[in-house]
């Protein structure tokens, strides 16, 4: 069994960086100040196949705004920390609140916040275009981008590993 595999096994909850990871990192205003940022579908219809395995997905991000609570309607997410300036204690939170230990999370970032929450959770995923010293930190490093579906490989990654995925692709499959 791989180190890879290994980390994956205990997962129940995965946590995310919102901007470089849901995104790819742009962040745009219209005429009336309002923000928008890009979001890929399949990391949504992931976290839908993700929760949908029974699992819980949450959203730990620096910035605050509005599309951030719209995204996690619309994809169910009910863990969300918005404005967050020391990510190790919200994840820290987070897990208390649940019932959790850092050996059930995955934490996926891209950047100097997401360092600590990297180290400490069982599985520690950088997206691919992370800066250097996350990438340096993570137990796995996406081969897609921030933005591009990193967040979908990460799941696909955890649900094989813990033989899951048969069963999710099943139920499309008829």
């Amino acid at each position: 069994m791989s180190e890879v595999e290994s980390k994956c096994r205990d997962i129940r909850l995965i946590l995310s960086d919102v901007d470089g990871v849901l995104t790819d990192g742009t962040i745009g205003y219209d005429n009336q100040g309002v923000e928008a940022k890009p979001f890929h579908a399949r990391d949504g219809q992931g976290i839908k196949l993700w929760q949908y395995a029974g699992y819980h997905f949450g959203l730990v991000t620096g910035r605050s705004s509005q599309i951030v609570l719209t995204r996690a309607a619309d994809l169910g997410i009910s863990i969300v920390r918005q404005g967050v300036s020391n990510k190790f204690a919200a994840v820290r939170e987070i897990l208390e609140q649940m019932h959790l230990t850092f050996d059930q999370v995955c934490f996926i970032g891209d950047d100097l916040p997401d360092l600590l929450p990297i180290r400490h959770s069982a599985l520690g995923v950088a997206v691919a275009d992370a800066v250097q010293e996350v990438m340096d930190e993570a137990d796995y490093v996406t081969q897609l981008r921030g933005g591009r579906g990193a967040v979908r490989e990460t799941i696909e990654l955890i649900l094989k590993h813990q033989k899951r995925w048969p069963d999710i692709v099943r139920c499309y499959s008829g």
